[in-house]
């Protein structure tokens, strides 16, 4: 998966001392393992890599693996870890709603409803809408103060990287939007294009609410069964907020397909969508909604709660699907205090690793891996991987978001000899600019059940050609092979 990043941080910066270069390009004799990686060295790439056994501590392949390189989304195995390790499997973030007014008799709340968002990465109108029900039961049916979407503990997020920054105005892509702690559906609009009659304009509706929450301009036509479904989407802000301009065509015949797009704004985003499902509901509010980075006051009282998902369908979604929005989320419910931004996130990510049996010192400022100045080693990604292997009760779950070629959700990965598809788990990270970053990391099993990790890291300069994963990942597979079989 491709990743644009900030252009804020000089290409120079990733450049390396002659000396250090000289010295990679006679590594290529002590590459144990990764001969195949090690070609990568003399197109100018940098390269880290380790594999061990974990039953032995046996290194049965190096090249470089204490330098420190950028790992991109690899760094997403820090934050599953440190999630894991402050709140095990089960943990839940919960979603409020709460009040300093009194429900009087005839279901009238007097006073503003505060929906207090609990950090949820994967917060779903869904849930906003069991919140409702239990608001419901609670007897409310007319609010005639406001509703008030507090952000509290973190939100709206500096942006850092261009992705971020450039959805203040404009969405292409799903799952580039602010981090709030107060976000819904990933910080992302959705549409459903509907087939219409020929020659006309498709239907499109809102996923999440019956009533249209995001302004649309349809530019979708009808055309004839057989063609191709044709669609593409771009959300824009204005003065009057987010519009989702969706055009190309749908045949007749074709099932409704769903768009996604980041939102400006995912706090305003959540006010909008809960606004639409409260009076959907027919729990009245005339006065609509707000959006506050202050705390509920602490008379309040707790007048409704959703539970979501469970920290381990969290991770499984995070690595699985390389999911940033969510990753940096839960880096940042890692911090304490409110308003925190990512550097306080990093630091948290940080203090994590370090205290890692057998690493270096590494340098997190994302959760995500977004963040081109993340450094890591290849030594350091296996002393995780070690660590979390040896937690009995946490490594099921570690494990179980990483993805067996073979049957991994990204198609890309399915490279390879049968014996790398079958016995290997692993995250992949993917960087373009500033420069080209491959990284890869996880777990290996022999065909004995011996149990291994490993880390490649390819970093270019600004002097190296665009790198492929095609070309990578193959090399990185025939060197796990021979490691596996030899083992």
């Amino acid at each position: 998966m491709r990743r644009r990043v900030s252009r804020r941080f000089p290409i120079s910066c990733f450049l390396l001392p002659l000396s250090l270069a000289l010295s990679l390009t006679g590594s290529l004799a002590q590459a144990a393992g990764f001969d195949h990686v090690a070609r990568l060295a003399d197109k100018g790439f940098v390269i880290g890599a380790q594999a061990r056994m974990l039953d032995s501590g046996e290194v049965v392949g190096a090249l470089n693996p204490v330098q420190p390189l950028s790992p991109a989304s690899v760094t997403k195995l820090y934050t599953a870890a440190a999630a894991l390790d402050r709140w095990g499997p089960q943990h839940r973030f919960t979603t409020r709603f709460v009040s300093t007014g009194e429900v009087d008799g005839d279901g009238v709340l007097h006073g503003d409803l505060v929906l207090e968002g609990g950090g949820d990465p994967a917060l779903t109108s869904e849930e906003l809408w069991r919140l409702i029900q239990k608001l419901r039961e609670r007897g409310v049916s007319r609010v005639d103060g406001q509703l008030v979407i507090s952000q509290w503990r973190f939100g709206p997020v500096d942006c850092v990287t261009t992705d971020r920054c450039h959805t203040r105005s404009e969405g292409t892509n799903a799952y580039g939007a602010l981090l709030s702690s107060a976000a819904v559906n990933y910080g992302s609009w959705c549409a459903t294009v509907t087939p219409g009659i020929v020659g006309q304009p498709a239907r499109i509706t809102s996923c999440d609410t019956v009533a249209p929450t995001i302004r649309i301009e349809n530019d979708v036509t009808t055309v004839a069964a057989g063609g191709a479904v044709q669609l593409s989407a771009r959300r824009i802000t204005d003065a009057h907020g987010d519009t989702l301009r969706v055009s190309g065509q749908i045949p007749d015949e074709a099932l409704p397909r769903a768009v996604y797009k980041s939102s400006s704004d995912p706090a305003d985003q959540t006010g909008q969508t809960l606004l639409s499902l409260l009076r959907q509901s027919g729990i009245a509010l005339e006065n609509g909604y707000a959006v506050s980075q202050q705390p509920p006051p602490v008379s309040a009282t707790p007048l409704a709660a959703v539970e979501g998902k469970p920290l381990q369908e969290l991770l499984l979604r995070t690595l699985n699907y390389s999911n940033n929005f969510m990753a940096d989320t839960l880096a940042l419910d890692l911090t304490t205090g409110s308003q925190q931004g990512l550097p306080a996130a990093g630091q948290m990510l940080e203090q994590f690793a370090n205290q890692l049996p057998g690493s270096d010192p590494v340098t997190l400022r994302s959760g995500s891996g977004l963040t081109p100045e993340n450094r890591t080693s290849a030594q350091s990604v296996n002393a995780l991987l070690g660590a979390m292997y040896d937690r009995a009760s946490l490594f099921p779950t570690f494990v179980a978001g990483m993805q067996v070629p073979t049957n991994g959700p990204m198609r890309f990965i399915r490279r390879g000899s049968q014996t790398f598809q079958d016995h290997v788990m692993l995250k992949t990270g993917t960087l373009n600019e500033p420069v080209t970053v491959r990284a890869v990391a996880g777990y290996f099993r022999t065909e004995s059940g011996r149990w291994g990790s490993f880390a490649v890291l390819v970093n270019g300069t600004g002097a190296t050609p665009y790198l492929s994963w095609r070309e990578t990942l193959p090399m990185v597979a025939d060197d796990l092979t021979a490691m596996i079989e030899n083992h």
